[in-house]
């Protein structure tokens, strides 16, 4: 995709990223882990000091409904992320800022930021999307019952909120990373999944409606 009519140059975070001189570093916890969509020179492992990757933003279209809202991952205060920080040739910066801008910035509820992320034998600096904590969107201190029962509920555009939740666990694992916090989210969730299903396999037991469901992207 090239440099889009959307792409707000005031906003400072990508106004920022692009007035970098050197490549573009763009660090992914989410959905970015396995379907980045932009094009990229190199791919490490990486470390964010200072955020975590919770289940913190509404989602009422692409997880979800106004009447029945899931959630999607964002990059929130505290803690420690491992994720994937992805190099950017300059040439490309102003392309993949667009790109970034149209499918996770638009909407307002996430801001681009410069952090450190340290990988195998360096450290570099790398824009990735952080929550706003003051945007209506934000989901502020959910219970682990609260947000699994947001997930098992989401059904949007792009999927399932299960699915969605699925597929973060399977890269993180075959990154061979870990995120305490996700895996036993995920057991939660498997298990009120099945139970609401009378014991089906939850991944299987998939509504009418959702069966067809693409599985997308939905978030950093």
């Amino acid at each position: 995709m090239g440099a889009s009519s959307k792409f707000p140059g005031d906003d400072p975070g990508l106004a920022a990223a692009l007035a970098e001189r050197g490549d573009l570093w763009v660090f992914g916890y989410g959905s970015l882990m396995w379907d980045p969509g932009f094009h990229h020179a190199e791919s490490h492992c990486a470390v964010v000091h200072g955020y975590h990757r919770r289940f913190c933003v509404y989602s009422y279209n692409y997880r979800g409904t106004r009447a029945r809202p899931g959630l999607v991952l964002g990059l929130d205060r505290g803690g420690t992320c491992k994720g994937i920080a992805y190099r950017v040739p300059r040439r490309s910066a102003q392309a993949t800022l667009a790109y970034l801008w149209e499918r996770e910035l638009d909407g307002g509820v996430y801001r681009f930021r410069k952090l450190k992320a340290r990988l195998a034998r360096r450290t570099v600096d790398a824009y990735s999307c952080v929550v706003d904590r003051a945007h209506p969107g934000y989901a502020a201190e959910l219970s682990v019952e609260e947000t699994a029962r947001l997930i098992c509920q989401g059904v949007g555009k792009r999927g399932l909120c299960l699915h969605y939740l699925e597929n973060t666990v399977r890269h993180i694992e075959a990154l061979g990373l870990t995120d305490g916090h996700l895996h036993r989210l995920m057991e939660v969730v498997q298990g009120r999944a099945s139970k609401e299903r009378g014991g089906r396999n939850p991944r299987s037991a998939v509504s009418a409606g959702a069966a067809g469901a693409p599985e997308r992207r939905s978030s950093p």
